[in-house]
């Protein structure tokens, strides 16, 4: 079995000081780096997002940041600008080990959020990862970064869908936790089939 680990969007906008910080987000840097030998390979994530994206709420007028509207492809939370290409929030945390196999850039089509590693938020738009993992021999897939309740999340369950043996290892990542979706995602997580490996095991 090849296994390989999935980074996601350890960027400095999601950690402390960052436009959408991840409160203790930086802390997932250092158990990354250290797990990173452990696996046949390490892929990571970079939300990359145009100035005027969709899911943003200055693009929407009289709603503010953290509603919760309706887009042609389901609900959407309208976040603070973030991750907006080429800008310093959109680059990894300096400390992170950059020695990954494949980055990959998501959220770069301005009228569709990209949560997940694999799909787009309509669930259909794929971002190659698949075939990427596919190629490889990839069949057992850890997933680690920002955030735990939603790109994390979407990702793993994304990653059981599609028959992956999914491990999130909650020690290396944070959640914002909006109005319980922590909780939720955790729920769901475990209802899909996705191992959840914490300080104990």
């Amino acid at each position: 079995m090849t296994k390989a680990l999935i980074v996601i969007d350890v960027q400095m906008d999601f950690c402390p000081g960052g436009a959408l910080a991840v409160p203790d987000g930086d802390q997932v840097v250092a158990p990354i780096n250290a797990m990173m030998a452990q696996y046949d390979a390490v892929l990571m994530t970079q939300d990359w997002h145009p100035g005027d994206h969709s899911s943003f709420a200055s693009q929407h007028r009289d709603a503010a940041e953290y509603d919760m509207i309706e887009m042609p492809y389901g609900p959407q939370v309208l976040w603070p600008e973030h991750c907006v290409i080429d800008s310093a929030g959109a680059q990894f945390h300096p400390d992170l080990d950059l020695r990954g196999d494949l980055i990959l850039r998501k959220g770069y089509r301005r009228e569709i959020d990209s949560y997940s590693a694999f799909f787009e938020n309509d669930q259909s738009t794929a971002t190659g990862l698949h075939g990427y993992l596919q190629e490889r021999g990839i069949s057992d897939v850890t997933l680690v970064g920002l955030a735990t309740d939603f790109c994390v999340a979407f990702s793993a369950l994304d990653a059981a869908r599609l028959g992956y043996d999914v491990t999130v290892d909650l020690t290396a990542c944070r959640a914002i936790d909006l109005d319980g979706s922590l909780a939720a995602a955790i729920s769901k997580m475990q209802t899909a089939g996705v191992h959840l490996r914490d300080a104990l095991g």
